[in-house]
């Protein structure tokens, strides 16, 4: 019996060592200097929980499935409501980030990210305001009156996933928010990122880290992506141009036909990238904006370029200044001088780079419905053209 738990148990790491194994790991070379997760969640008090949703297979049929979707939570102080400095960022608008409107008023984010697919933004916003209902997550403008915007974001999953028969319920969103935790996060096809593609190959959650150094206060910049954009041939990893050396190789398969650039190249972008970064820097909201704006210099380093049909929406917070957040007094915040900012800008390049790249290395392949099958990335392949290109 001892034999069989320890058998069952070295099965379990084993499998957990898989799913944990990161572009790093394989020598993909990244410039500066990560957190101990190099997550998001190394900016302290930031925790993500995430739900996966996977049911059924074979041809699609309308609000029974199959099912490849989620919900992926990030809560800028744990369940602690104390509203963050926050900005956002907008590279190419075709798609859908909610509550960004009254973060432009007010400079504060005061709700937790979400983020789903195209057609469970609605089910997701409305759940997220249940929840903080429930956890009384807010502060009330008189007695138990309040209000407040959730932070939804999304990107279309409709290659895997019954997109239309919305599939998230209240309870997904729920489990989400209840389970987020620090530490490690997992990557790939979960969460939100469930059914997500990314240059053509499965793509979905990301995460990544910087920290600076000492000389430059210190301060850590994490970052984590909904990744599900691009076209093959931008694909780029560490300079080099993987995806046109990838161009012929495994071929997608859509309702049965192949899409690979083998058979029928496919050259405009219509997928779309979400990117949440926090930072422990001490940043007001036209700061947070400044590196908002510098997120799609990250995401060009692995290729994409912010086409008409992709939706790259951005959005930034700031873990310092506790208490900044008053509705009736007066608050005293610390900031940093716009002449030191430049680390943090280089620190939110090199993260955003990385989370996209982590998220392409996590990723398995996937079949969704009516068979549409997409391929993880090949990452010996990977690895042996940037040792062609020697990167490695």
């Amino acid at each position: 019996m001892i034999r069989i738990v320890y058998i069952i148990l070295l099965l379990f790491t084993t499998q957990l060592f898989a799913q944990t194994k990161r572009a790093r790991d394989f020598g993909v070379p990244f410039d500066g200097n990560t957190g101990a997760f190099n997550a998001i969640t190394d900016v302290p008090g930031v925790t993500v929980g995430q739900t996966t949703i996977i049911k059924g297979d074979g041809p699609l049929i309308k609000g029974e499935g199959p099912v490849r979707t989620g919900v992926t939570a990030i809560l800028p102080r744990g369940q602690e409501f104390d509203p963050v400095y926050a900005s956002w960022y907008t590279l190419n608008g075709n798609g859908d980030m909610t509550g960004t409107h009254w973060i432009t008023e007010s400079g504060f984010l005061e709700t937790p990210i979400l983020i789903t697919n195209t057609g469970s933004v609605g089910v997701v916003r409305d759940a997220a305001w249940q929840w903080m209902d429930r956890h009384h997550y807010y502060t009330p403008f008189f007695k138990d009156y309040w209000y407040a915007y959730p932070v939804v974001a999304e990107t279309y999953d409709g290659v895997f996933n019954d997109i239309n028969g919305q599939h998230v319920t209240k309870e997904d969103v729920f489990k989400a928010l209840d389970s987020a935790r620090t530490g490690k996060v997992q990557e790939g096809g979960v969460g939100g990122g469930t059914g997500m593609m990314c240059y053509n190959f499965k793509g979905g959650i990301g995460t990544a880290s910087r920290v600076l150094d000492k000389d430059r206060g210190g301060y850590t910049v994490g970052v984590l992506v909904q990744a599900n954009h691009g076209v093959r041939n931008q694909l780029t990893i560490a300079g080099v141009p993987v995806g046109k050396e990838l161009a012929d190789t495994l071929p997608y398969i859509i309702e049965g036909q192949p899409m690979g650039m083998a058979t029928t190249p496919r050259q405009e972008e219509t997928g779309s990238i979400i990117v949440v970064l926090a930072t422990d820097a001490p940043l007001l909201p036209g700061q947070l904006k400044r590196l908002a704006q510098r997120i799609p210099l990250g995401l060009t380093r692995t290729g994409g370029i912010g086409g008409n049909g992709s939706g790259d929406i951005f959005i930034t917070f700031s873990t310092a200044n506790k208490k900044a957040f008053s509705n009736t007094q007066n608050t005293e915040v610390t900031t940093l001088s716009n002449d030191q900012i430049n680390g943090l800008f280089v620190a939110t390049i090199q993260a955003t780079e990385e989370a996209i790249i982590n998220a392409l290395f996590a990723g398995k392949t996937m079949t969704g419905i009516n068979g549409n099958t997409v391929h993880g990335l090949p990452r010996e392949a990977v690895i042996r053209i940037l040792k062609k290109y020697h990167r490695m």
